[in-house]
């Protein structure tokens, strides 16, 4: 069974490809790669196109016949949304109502998206259920909610069957180093520690000390990116026998604070990494933290490679041996 998976030469993607294969599918990449990375394309053959060009889409459809699509590709900057909404409702609005448009024409029915926590409102109660209320506070977390309504309504008129995931955080790198984290600029956490930790840049920066929670810096919860590609292949083994447009949470039930993941980090790079404080004018939510009660039961799925140990421990793995493989 061949699989399209839309952005699968970048960090999710890849490690998606590489479940998929494990699992038995073929996966087929689709990607511009304007953020992945040709080399992270291992398990499959790439087709370069655009997401937002119906001509590239009908002729990988075309010459790879997929039997469902996995739907990654798309802008993640948070911080990009705000300053450029246009671009984010362009690449993710626009272009993933293409590629549902070229599902419908070519009779593709199943999809298995890639969302997000910031769809919700800022908590209301913790953990949070896939009830909870829906209030993204950015551009970027409102692009996934409208994509996930536009998948309700796709069903209903057409008979496309959707599993939205909504990640929390996803971290960590395959434990063989294959495939990793490679974002520029990067943006997340755990890279951008173990950077410091080696000397690629002088500090970390802290945005917040002063949040409602037991040490003042924001609590997460952080999904192993392992465990994030196998929740993937779980939800298209479920839509194979469910007609439905349906959303899971995609987390550990766990949270952690920045302080608590920086003491992990300096524990297992044994270095110190020098922190300081930045103004953070973005607004967060100070603890976010998944129900993952729903995909257990209904997918079968639970993290299995999600303790800070691991993540953080196959993060530094990757940042000091998988350069190997980056070319």
């Amino acid at each position: 069974m061949k699989v399209l998976v839309t952005g699968g030469a970048g960090y999710i993607g890849s490690h998606v490809c590489k479940a998929l294969k494990q699992a038995g599918y073929t996966p087929v990449v689709f990607d511009n790669l304007s953020h992945g990375h040709k080399w992270a394309v291992q398990w499959g053959p790439l087709f370069r196109g655009d997401i937002l060009n119906k001509e590239d889409l009908d002729n990988v459809i075309l010459e790879y016949q997929p039997s469902a699509v996995i739907h990654l590709a798309g802008s993640i900057h948070l911080r990009e949304s705000i300053e450029k909404p246009d671009l984010h409702y362009e690449n993710n609005v626009i272009g993933s109502l293409t590629l549902f448009r070229a599902m419908v024409k070519h009779g593709i029915r199943s999809l298995v998206f890639s969302s997000s926590a910031a769809v919700y409102a800022p908590p209301e109660y913790l953990p949070m259920d896939e009830l909870h209320p829906k209030e993204p506070l950015n551009p970027y977390g409102r692009t996934k909610w409208i994509i996930e309504q536009t998948l309700g309504d796709f069903h209903k008129a057409y008979g496309l069957n959707s599993a939205s995931l909504r990640y929390f955080n996803a971290a960590g790198a395959d434990p063989e180093s294959e495939i990793g984290e490679a974002h520029d600029p990067e943006t997340h956490l755990i890279p951008r520690l173990l950077f410091t930790a080696q000397n690629k840049q002088s500090h970390f920066s802290l945005y917040s000390d002063s949040l409602d929670t037991p040490d003042g810096t924001a609590v997460r919860d952080f999904i192993h990116v392992l465990d994030l590609a196998s929740a993937h292949v779980k939800a298209l083994e479920w839509l194979k026998t469910h007609d439905s447009s349906s959303a899971f949470n995609v987390g550990t039930g766990k949270g952690h604070s920045i302080l608590e993941v920086v003491k992990k980090a300096e524990e297992i790079t044994k270095k110190s990494i020098p922190i300081t404080l930045a103004k953070r004018d973005i607004a967060e939510a100070p603890t976010l933290i998944a129900d993952g009660t729903k995909i257990k039961e209904e997918l079968g799925w639970a993290p299995l490679h999600s303790s800070l140990e691991e993540i953080i421990q196959t993060a530094w793995d990757w940042h000091t041996k998988g350069s190997l493989v980056r070319r």
